[in-house]
């Protein structure tokens, strides 16, 4: 295969094959984790640190939104439900755990063990990464 024909396959087309709805994946999750982190700074640095768990909550708000528009329209080809209300509704579930587990580490990394605010996000987005493709590939886009 050529390196055009794999680079076609990875960002082209259906993503029926597992390797290329997580390679898609991380690139979503990378984007949004870029407007996560970036908001994040803002917010921060502007108004404060005194504030950082309402920060990370409006920051990861916005890379949830970035992260449905990129599901739905590009990461995976096949939906479970048919309706769109009951498949955003346990999108924004699955993004509530994530945000819970995104609030809980952050209060354990930066708060109290007393690791820089970045390095904590991470750490953390990492794990939520998985958390994240996970449950939405197990419970929303998986073959019927």
């Amino acid at each position: 295969m050529t390196l055009r024909r794999l680079i076609d396959k990875l960002l082209k087309g259906p993503s029926g094959d597992l390797r290329i709805q997580a390679f898609r994946y991380l690139i979503s999750g990378g984007t949004a984790f870029l407007v996560d982190t970036a908001l994040l700074t803002l917010l921060t640095e502007c108004f404060g640190r005194e504030h950082l768990l309402l920060w990370t909550g409006i920051a990861f708000a916005a890379g949830l939104v970035i992260t449905y528009l990129f599901s739905i329209l590009w990461v995976f080809d096949k939906r479970s439900m048919k309706s769109r209300t009951a498949e955003i509704t346990v999108f924004v579930l699955i993004g509530v755990i994530g945000l819970g587990l995104t609030e809980l580490l952050m209060w354990l990394l930066a708060q109290k063990a007393g690791l820089h605010y970045l390095l904590s996000k991470i750490v953390t987005t990492v794990l939520v990464f998985v958390w994240n493709f996970a449950a939405k590939k197990l419970l929303l886009f998986r073959n019927r």
